[in-house]
């Protein structure tokens, strides 16, 4: 029951957070999945695990069929999808050649994308209706789609078009994930880090007690960028009464706002609260770093703290909702699509493909990879297990708005990388480092809302 009430609260806040203005995109599209293509009743199928894949295949059925399935999930995430495929593979026959390619993915998609020969099924990473819609085939009247839940497709539903193009295994709820120790032997409790300016004075608490108080791993320098889309929205974003919503979505924010951003990571690297090696050390040192009990936060999704624990089953872990930037907001989450999978429109072998998606549409799968994910199913009646952060997870869940990722709803495409190039050259105190990020994002946000 414990577990169950977490997606149970991801509804509520997600409600919450729509009705309260997140974005411009409404609480609920006018068209449900189940209303934008009725589907087959099949109650009793539904309890028992929805598993038609399994039911329907005849060994041989897809015999000489070959799917090619691209993937930005790595990891035992990645391991536990690689099981569903193999099963897939014993049952009907069919060779999926499924790949990982990491920091790449993304270039990699991009160049496909240009080309129109994409992958059978790929991964979304946020960008199902944005980046992907145009690509992707129409899930509507998949057998399994009357089963996502209110949370899920809040962040998949297409509010334009009331389509959903992915299958989202699980749904990401992302605030800071902290070391319980370290914060215990530096006498800090997070209930006192409502702001920014206490998170900060933290820090030094923690930095004074012998620990690293930030870990960023910047030669994969996407988490970088994780800092700027975890601390962006609180300057921008979260205050009902102080945004810039509009303006970020209509082209005219006046980037001098971003300065108190770039500023804050100036300060933490002036002041020495980020990892000495923080643009030499890599994503697996944070983690080590962390179940090592030598570092007390990190800016990271929760699917983290599986790997933290697969080095220390005894690592003692915490999560926490993102600070306010002022007393005059509120801490909040962040939510989004985390694994998530879509079938190219275009494939020769649609039908595999959609097949192949509902095995990872199959409880018993779901269920498997959103607990190695430690997130929440987006399935209603499926539970997934988010381990020692799940009554964290109920806590702020309660308590806190949640919002979209920040360069997912408020960038034109292309941004991700701008944040993560200027960051470098903050982390690194190249001179003017601070204003030079707001003149590039600036420069680019305006070339790429010509072209979007």
């Amino acid at each position: 029951m414990k577990k169950r009430m977490v997606s149970i609260m991801l509804a509520a806040g997600l409600m919450v957070t729509a009705l309260a203005g997140c974005s411009s995109r409404p609480a609920e599209p006018e068209a449900k999945p189940e209303e934008a293509a009725p589907v087959q009743e099949a109650e009793a199928d539904t309890a028992e695990g929805n598993a038609e894949g399994t039911d329907n295949a005849s060994g041989n059925k897809y015999e000489g069929v070959t799917l090619s399935f691209m993937s930005n999930i790595a990891g035992v995430q990645s391991e536990v999808m690689e099981e569903v495929i193999a099963k897939f593979e014993a049952d009907t026959g069919a060779v999926v050649e499924y790949s990982s390619p990491g920091a790449s993915y993304e270039e990699l998609m991009k160049t496909k994308m240009a080309a129109n020969q994409l992958p059978d099924l790929f991964t979304t990473h946020g960008w199902s209706i944005a980046r992907y819609g145009q690509y992707l085939e129409p899930l509507n009247n998949q057998e399994w789609a009357s089963r996502l839940s209110e949370s899920a497709k809040q962040i998949v539903v297409d509010s334009e078009s009331g389509n959903f193009y992915c299958l989202p295994v699980d749904v990401d709820v992302a605030g800071i994930i902290y070391n319980k120790t370290v914060l215990d032997a530096a006498g800090v409790n997070v209930d006192d880090l409502t702001t920014w300016d206490a998170f900060t004075q933290a820090l030094g608490t923690i930095k004074d007690a012998g620990y690293t108080p930030v870990h960023i791993g910047g030669k994969d320098n996407w988490t970088i960028g994780q800092f700027f889309d975890w601390v962006a929205p609180s300057y921008l974003i979260t205050d009902e009464n102080n945004n810039h919503r509009e303006a970020l979505k209509d082209g005219s924010f006046d980037w001098s706002n971003w300065n108190g951003i770039a500023q804050m990571m100036a300060d933490w690297k002036a002041a020495g609260y980020f990892n000495v090696d923080c643009l030499t050390a890599d994503y697996n040192a944070q983690i080590k770093a962390m179940a090592e009990d030598k570092v007390a936060f990190v800016f990271l999704g929760n699917s983290a703290v599986n790997e933290m624990q697969s080095v220390n089953p005894d690592v003692n872990l915490g999560f926490m909702s993102v600070p306010a930037s002022s007393d005059t907001d509120e801490p909040t989450l962040i939510g989004g699509e985390r694994i998530a999978i879509g079938v190219w429109k275009d494939s020769e072998n649609k039908e595999a493909a959609l097949e192949l998606l509902s095995y990872f549409a199959q409880d018993d799968n779901m269920a498997k990879i959103a607990s190695a994910d430690g997130a929440p199913a987006s399935f209603e009646g499926v539970t997934s297990d988010t381990g020692i952060i799940t009554s964290d997870l109920e806590k702020y869940m309660a308590s806190s708005r949640i919002f979209p990722y920040f360069d997912r709803e408020y960038l034109p495409n292309g941004m991700w990388d701008d944040m993560c190039i200027t960051g470098a050259s903050i982390l690194a105190e190249d001179a003017g480092a601070v204003e030079g990020a707001c003149t590039a994002m600036e420069q680019s946000y305006n070339a790429k809302m010509e072209i979007q």
